[in-house]
């Protein structure tokens, strides 16, 4: 670019608002990265044990089928090859087929992701509730009993597994007292899902006057969403309690409270202070749940797309795996580009 061309485009680029320029910045990142990771993802896949073509006709295949097969599925091609193959599908929104369900990688990705979304959905909003509440408590009331609780808590829940907590929480709830509904699903076997507006069973049968299913599907929810919750809660109360009580023992909020401000005014005042590292611990766990909710999918026969990459993984399922690795890419990218978005609105310091 010329220098003359590039003044006008600089003042062009810093009159537009800041929001719009974060926004605009890194949405530019998102296809570079976006095809580093279906390279790598590419090329890793095929790295795994196991030939697809092998494990679909079985061990007493003839290697003339096997070889019938590999080519019918492309993989007698190079690397290279199949990859700028590949490249072209995903140009026509084609993901490819299951080799393990014989459906369209898109078609199975659409049906599994509202189950996986609505579960760490809810959990996430739990997580940050609970975590920076109980960090706040501690801090207020540093010495008391909040804070020697929360302490426990915060040791407890790194070592905790997911999967243990989920075992205990269905050993109890569900088998000895009868609180819980059975793990098996996200709604009840004798009850219709409700049509499908978001995926969230829960809202669309709010959307749809669907008591009954709201119940059971809310009903269902309870387990896994505790279970995460418990397990990742103590990690982002630790983070927000360091964050909130460097703020909360800072000059400028002493000051307020020499002046006379209510307790309520000075832990908003610290609280809306120690709101970046929060906005970052949020998005890297909301990112971050999208595929460790595995196993509590799996405990809780979710059906999301943590069960399905498991799958695709034992049966070298490459274009099942590769077209859940870029949509949990995919996710994760706006997951940070609206991280990004939020720190422009609560800390102005940023310059875009």
């Amino acid at each position: 670019m010329t220098p003359k061309l590039a003044g006008p485009v600089v003042r062009s680029w810093r009159a537009l608002p800041r929001p719009a320029r974060i926004v605009l910045a890194r949405v530019a990142l998102i296809p570079p990265q976006l095809f580093g990771v279906l390279l790598v993802t590419f090329v890793l896949v095929r790295l795994l044990p196991g030939d697809p073509a092998l494990l679909l006709l079985g061990n007493m295949a003839t290697p003339e089928a096997v070889a019938s097969l590999r080519q019918k599925l492309g993989l007698d091609q190079g690397v290279a090859v199949q990859f700028v193959r590949y490249l072209g599908r995903i140009l026509h929104g084609d993901l490819g087929t299951s080799i393990f369900t014989s459906h369209p990688v898109v078609q199975d990705l659409i049906e599994r992701a509202p189950a996986t979304l609505e579960l760490i959905t809810y959990a996430m909003i739990l997580t940050i509730v609970i975590g920076v509440g109980l960090a706040i408590l501690a801090v207020i009331g540093r010495g008391g009993v909040a804070d020697h609780l929360t302490r426990l808590y915060g040791m407890a829940a790194g070592a905790l597994p997911d999967f243990w907590v989920g075992l205990l929480m269905i050993y109890f709830l569900f088998h000895i007292a009868g609180w819980a509904p059975a793990p098996f699903g996200r709604i009840d076997t004798y009850l219709t899902p409700p049509p499908t507006i978001t995926g969230f069973y829960t809202l669309d049968s709010l959307l749809t006057g669907n008591w009954s299913d709201f119940t059971s599907s809310a009903g269902r929810l309870v387990l896994p969403v505790a279970t995460i919750t418990i397990v990742n809660a103590g990690g982002v109360m630790k983070m927000t309690q360091t964050a909130f009580a460097g703020i909360y023992d800072s000059p400028f909020i002493r000051h307020a409270r020499a002046c006379g401000l209510p307790q309520c005014r000075i832990v908003a005042m610290s609280l809306k202070n120690s709101l970046p590292p929060i906005i970052t611990t949020a998005g890297f766990l909301f990112g971050f749940l999208l595929g460790a909710a595995v196993l509590v999918e799996t405990i809780f026969a979710w059906g999301g797309l943590g069960q399905y990459a498991v799958q695709a993984v034992i049966n070298s399922d490459y274009p099942a795996l590769q077209g859940f690795v870029m949509l949990a890419a995919v996710f994760v990218l706006l997951v940070y580009l609206v991280v990004d978005v939020l720190y422009e609105l609560v800390d102005p310091r940023i310059r875009i």
